[in-house]
């Protein structure tokens, strides 16, 4: 996405930006100039916080609300964000949910939600951004925030994980599909971070000791919003179709943490 002369300042919207990886990348990609559009579900108080973050960075802010099981009205939010900044030329889809669930436990309208948030609703937000970024000619930027769960599965996440997955490889069709209009899309998978989702924003991550990922302990949320500001920018006008892991090494275990188990509890969500 390059800035032509006299376009004006880039506009970005970031779903779920009332807290955790979204509140981060909110602000990160109003500090590197862009107007931010911010969505919430249920924390208007945190989406207000995080509009006076994107303020005092002396760039404009406007919110929605957004509930992505309540489709497809819902994702109309991104167009009422464009329309109110002027423009769309990064998404990043962040909002999501999950359940910690027994497969042959889980119940028809938890899976129909969690892939609602997680899938399908990312798609039709991608599709009114990719359509107004298409409109305007100047190329842009879509991001998911998908999961090491995209590639990884995990015990209890059946929906979570089929939806992630689902995400991960949405982004590469769009990838190929949207790359001649000039707009990249990737996706970001993270490992466990600091987030309200983990019930550990705010934490110092360096004094919290995780034996199981390489790095040793869980992720700040703008060690991530760091990997999405980088795919929406300038520098990333090269790279599309990808999945980049932020997740202290945890995805390359593989096999390794398997075979070091000492027990059963791994079966248990």
């Amino acid at each position: 996405m390059d800035t032509p002369a006299g376009r004006g300042t880039p506009v970005a919207v970031v779903t779920g930006s009332d807290s955790g990886i979204g509140r981060a990348t909110a602000v990160r990609l109003a500090e590197q100039g862009m107007d931010i559009g911010i969505t919430w579900h249920s924390d208007e108080e945190g989406a207000r916080r995080t509009a006076e973050e994107v303020r005092a960075s002396g760039r404009r802010a406007a919110l929605a609300r957004l509930d992505l099981t309540r489709l497809p009205e819902a994702a109309g939010a991104v167009e009422e964000l464009a329309e109110s900044l002027g423009r769309i030329d990064v998404l990043v889809n962040n909002a999501g949910t999950g359940t910690a669930t027994p497969f042959v436990d889980l119940s028809y309208e938890t899976v129909r939600d969690v892939v609602d948030v997680d899938l399908i609703g990312p798609f039709l937000c991608s599709q009114i951004a990719a359509r107004r970024m298409i409109a305007q000619g100047e190329g842009g930027r879509i991001v998911n925030v998908t999961s090491v769960h995209e590639h990884q599965p995990r015990v209890g996440a059946a929906p979570y994980c089929a939806a992630k997955g689902g995400l991960g490889l949405l982004t590469q069709v769009m990838a190929l599909e949207l790359a001649e209009y000039g707009i990249t899309v990737n996706a970001v998978a993270p490992g466990e971070i600091a987030t309200p989702m983990t019930g550990q924003e705010d934490r110092d991550v360096r004094q919290e000791r995780r034996p199981g990922v390489p790095l040793g302990r869980p992720g700040d949320a703008r060690e991530v919003a760091a990997v999405i500001a980088f795919l929406a920018g300038p520098e990333a006008s090269y790279v599309t179709g990808s999945s980049y892991a932020v997740d202290g090494g945890m995805l390359r275990m593989g096999p390794m943490a398997g075979s070091h188990l000492r027990g059963d509890d791994w079966r248990r969500p």
